[in-house]
């Protein structure tokens, strides 16, 4: 899984180019030398989720990710016209799925590895507010998790070996 297809091209660089110790740039000193990033962003989908459903824990997780891992976020967006907008992660999120199997497995994968993660439950979709949301993971053995999607950020390597078993979201 070390050379999955991109499905969409990274993103336009902001004003300020991704730096730090989770990006390099691929050939070259240039400013507009492709970013190659030395982590990675990705969701697991379970596979037998309704299209609304796959939308709504997506944009859940990947929540989780940018409020406690702050170095995927980038600069804020301003169009031509000065209107500002709010950053967003600075890499590529990669989305997969996978069966139940393989999403439990996923799991203790990046739990062996300590790797930042956030999970969700096909219990959340009964609830509808964050407080109900958290009582309903904390009721639940972290074996017994009856997990319907996972994001984990780390470096790339370990995030494929995290995700060995799924597929590229079609």
């Amino acid at each position: 899984m070390n050379s999955e297809p991109n499905p969409r091209p990274n993103p336009e660089p902001t004003s300020q180019p991704a730096s730090g110790p989770t990006s390099r740039p691929a050939a070259g000193p240039g400013p507009d030398a492709p970013v190659r990033f030395d982590t990675k962003i990705a969701v697991l989908l379970r596979e037998d989720l309704e299209t609304w459903q796959r939308l709504n824990v997506t944009a859940f997780l990947v929540s989780g990710l940018g409020t406690t891992v702050p170095e995927v976020i980038g600069q804020p967006y301003q169009d031509a016209d000065d209107v500002s907008y709010q950053p967003m992660f600075r890499q590529p999120v990669l989305v997969f799925e996978g069966t139940k199997e393989t999403l439990t497995a996923a799991h203790a994968r990046t739990l062996s590895r300590a790797l930042p993660r956030a999970v969700f439950t096909s219990d959340l979709f009964a609830t509808g507010n964050d407080r109900d949301n958290r009582a309903a993971v904390r009721a639940v053995r972290t074996a017994d998790l009856d997990l319907v999607g996972l994001a984990v950020h780390g470096p790339r390597n370990a995030v494929d070996r995290v995700l060995k078993g799924a597929r590229m979201h079609p």
